[in-house]
């Protein structure tokens, strides 16, 4: 039986519910600034729920969300205080956690049309030098575009980083009965997972979408992967929005939540991922420690009956 490994969830609406400071435009990155016993704090609640990875909090330390003058000043510092605070929680922990290091979008989330290639690379290299003493391996997510990808292996392969890349694509899902699973660009899943492929990542996931379009993306993905001989394992980690329209902006505003997605209800579609073949699950914006403890039940009963 193939093992499944359990992610946490997300960390911004996380710490706005234990009261830490939040605000726009700095979204998950104020509480590292101003109280990062919180950023610990929610770290050692998705550990309690099951996690076995946890990741950093780095996701908002870029300039789209902290500033330009701020990053320029302490940027590799927050990212360095993020490893560390994921590093100590998981070295705390009483169950096996690894540190996955989130390498961002780096000129706005869900936004193919505004990277920038010279300002990924500035921003990519801090990010990398702060937190690589911290992590296990490196998770490229809510990427929207290849080009993404592409960067973020130069900037790893620049700073001689040999740890493992996860790379994690979000997909349109502005009409989820459409056809062909596309990530957020317009390129095909099966484009997208050549591109991760080509730039070795050791993992291929989808996050920040919704639950709906995640199946015909891991379809898309396993079939792909069958193409090219090579085996990796495919992972989903959903949030629990509405429906994104396409120039959205992840994180402009605190968006309603489903109400079909709670605990149980998110369970269910990890279920139904689990069984077409997903070895990896987690949660992204909305989805918080008790979703987490109940796909952690649901991965333990799923072992026991076997």
């Amino acid at each position: 039986m193939r093992e499944v490994t359990l992610l946490d969830g997300g960390m911004g609406r996380e710490l706005n519910r234990i009261g830490a400071p939040f605000r726009q435009p700095e979204w998950s990155a104020l509480a590292l600034i101003e109280a990062p016993h919180f950023v610990r704090a929610v770290h050692d609640h998705f550990i309690a729920a099951g996690a076995q990875v946890i990741t950093t909090n780095s996701y908002a330390v870029v300039p789209f969300h902290v500033g330009e003058a701020v990053f320029a000043v302490e940027g590799r510092e927050l990212a360095t205080l993020a490893g560390q605070l994921a590093r100590d929680a998981a070295n705390d922990a009483t169950h096996p956690v690894r540190v996955a290091g989130s390498l961002p979008p780096t000129c706005g989330s869900y936004r193919a049309d505004l990277f920038d290639r010279q300002q990924a690379d500035r921003i990519l290299a801090c990010l990398i030098g702060g937190l690589s003493p911290f992590v296990d391996f490196w998770l490229a997510e809510t990427q929207s575009t290849t080009a993404e990808i592409l960067a973020v292996r130069a900037a790893l392969n620049a700073a001689g980083e040999q740890k493992p890349l996860w790379v994690s694509y979000t997909l349109a899902d502005e009409n989820p009965g459409a056809g062909i699973s596309r990530i957020r660009s317009g390129e095909t899943v099966e484009q997208a997972v050549t591109v991760a492929v080509e730039q070795a990542a050791a993992a291929v996931l989808f996050n920040c979408s919704q639950p709906e379009v995640m199946s015909a993306a891991v379809r898309a993905a396993q079939t792909t992967l069958a193409q090219l001989g090579v085996p990796l394992p495919i992972g989903v980690y959903a949030n629990a929005f509405p429906p994104q329209s396409t120039d959205a902006e992840a994180n402009d505003g605190l968006d309603e939540l489903r109400p079909d997605l709670d605990p149980k209800g998110y369970a269910r579609w990890a279920q139904q991922w689990l069984d077409e073949g997903v070895s990896i699950v987690g949660g992204c914006c909305g989805i918080g420690p008790d979703h987490i403890a109940c796909v952690h039940r649901l991965i333990d009963q799923t072992h026991s009956d076997h």
